[in-house]
């Protein structure tokens, strides 16, 4: 992902995650953070998919917040969004990319990897390993992506 990609990112973000608004200035901040987390994906010269990843350390961060910094000792691989166009869907696209992650988490060093299942994703997120984790210390972080069917995931490399 480069800076020029951030208008399309978050045009297939708006089309992807209606109900998750996020401003362009958290993928931006993510992208200068940590830029070997933020990949696209183009197809027929269109970006066809996009995720947004870095190291972090606890639970999730709030929908929409900014981080500020890195933490100097993660604990976590977290993958803040991944996000495919429709017709991009259902060949394994998504899936190549979490293995992907998986590998740059282990070269890392972190023996985890997390994120908020939305958009009723928690059985894809099941089948790359992913298992659902209920805290109730994370309560008013996931508040702030509603309610419908949100569910912090944590998967063990």
């Amino acid at each position: 992902m480069q800076s020029a990609d951030l208008p399309a990112v978050g045009a297939l973000a708006e089309r992807i995650h209606p109900a998750y608004p996020e401003d362009a200035a958290v993928f931006a901040e993510r992208l200068r953070l940590y830029p070997d987390g933020c990949h696209v994906l183009a197809r027929n010269g269109a970006l066809a998919a996009y995720v947004v990843s870095h190291p972090w350390r606890g639970g999730p961060p709030a929908l929409n917040s900014l981080l500020g910094e890195l933490p100097p000792s993660p604990s976590t691989f977290y993958i803040h969004d991944l996000a495919l166009a429709p017709e991009t869907r259902g060949h394994g696209a998504a899936s190549a990319i979490v293995t992907r992650l998986a590998a740059q988490a282990r070269s890392a060093g972190l023996a985890r990897m997390s994120l908020v299942a939305v958009n009723g994703s928690t059985d894809f997120w099941r089948r790359q390993g992913f298992e659902a984790r209920h805290d109730p210390a994370l309560a008013g972080k996931l508040a702030s992506y509603g309610d419908d069917g949100v569910c912090f995931m944590v998967r063990t490399l």
